[in-house]
């Protein structure tokens, strides 16, 4: 039996780990990645587009490096870039946090084929296919944290997402079959689920009076979030105080689900 004297508040610090973190220099990748730095982590931030100078600052002001790559993770060459970059900087990947996303809205019966693909791609495949790579480094260091962002969507339906919807569901189960082949290498892969939070992607719904009131109404927290409110659960992921958490959908939305 394990002593229960050895536990330490020292197993949520991250000193010493490298954390890839894709979409990290804005919104919920922001938060991510800034919270990964406090507990310690070096950064390798993935950004489809520049304008880091203000996550940067954060990083360095918490005394860790920072490296960022911009490219489209839809495509496999970004993909093993990332791989062979993050090793070359670095020597190591501990963490993978796969939160770079899209959604887009439409009514079902309108939707078009090529926005279909464009979430799908973003959301699910490229996910699959960077988490494919990464979990190959991790596995030869037989340790490692992949943390997928799923959604309330990855329990519910929702309306005029459909391929968000999708994606996200199948978040969720990438997040459990990787667990069943991983367990085995020492590597541990969940994914959050966050509720309603206030973000570019959001502010088509909260400027939406009824439907902001319908939201409001269902959170018994009786507010959005915000990516404050999900910093403290990605460090516990990443860290050993996780270590015996594997295929979980951990959801952090105010008590939505419970209503």
């Amino acid at each position: 039996m394990t002593n229960l004297d050895a536990f330490s508040m020292d197993f949520f610090r991250l000193d010493g780990k490298v954390a890839i973190v894709t979409g990290g220099n804005t919104g919920l990748g922001q938060g991510y990645a800034v919270a990964l730095a406090k507990a310690g982590a070096d950064l390798f931030i993935v950004a489809h587009s520049k304008g880091w100078d203000e996550t940067r600052d954060l990083i360095e002001k918490e005394g860790r490096k920072v490296y960022f790559l911009q490219g489209d993770i839809t495509k496999k060459g970004t993909v093993n870039e990332i791989v062979k970059t993050c090793l070359d900087v670095y020597g190591k990947i501990d963490i993978l946090v796969n939160n770079a996303g899209t959604i887009r809205r439409a009514p079902l019966l309108e939707y078009k084929e090529e926005d279909w693909n464009a979430v799908i791609d973003l959301n699910l495949n490229a996910q699959y296919f960077l988490s494919q790579e990464v979990a190959k480094v991790m596995a030869e260091q037989k340790s490692g944290k992949i943390i997928n962002v799923a959604s309330m969507l990855s329990f519910q339906g929702g309306k005029f997402v459909p391929p968000y919807t999708a994606s996200k569901h199948g978040v969720a189960g990438i997040t459990k079959a990787f667990a069943n082949e991983l367990g085995e290498h020492n590597i541990q892969i969940n994914a959050i689920a966050p509720g309603y939070i206030a973000t570019a992607n959001t502010a088509p719904i909260r400027e939406d009076a009824a439907r902001n009131k319908e939201i409001l109404s269902r959170i018994p927290a009786g507010r959005w979030g915000t990516p404050f409110d999900l910093m403290g659960t990605v460090v516990f992921l990443a860290s050993r105080a996780s270590d015996y958490m594997n295929g979980h959908i951990l959801a952090v939305d105010g008590g939505w689900l419970v209503r």
